[in-house]
């Protein structure tokens, strides 16, 4: 058995904690709420980086973000 990277398969640890910001987030929210969210909860930079990156526009659920977060070359996201 081989230990993987941390950042191999699609960036896993980064999915998680995207997806335990977007769990704990009350919905409808716009983009500042969400990275405000992110920032409260102590994720990574990486991760604020990313919901930084959003449109500013209001989100009415956390599929709303996921889809954004999956139509950028990514997998999405499984919360």
């Amino acid at each position: 058995m081989t230990d993987t990277p941390k950042h191999a398969l699609n960036d896993e640890p980064i999915d998680d904690e995207i997806a335990q910001v977007l769990r704990a987030m009350q919905f409808p929210a716009n983009k500042d709420a969400i990275v405000d969210a992110a920032r409260e909860a102590g994720v990574s930079n990486d991760v604020i980086t990313v919901f930084d990156a959003l449109p500013e526009q209001d989100y009415a659920d956390a599929d709303a973000v996921e889809q954004l977060l999956g139509g950028n070359g990514g997998p999405g996201l499984s919360i």
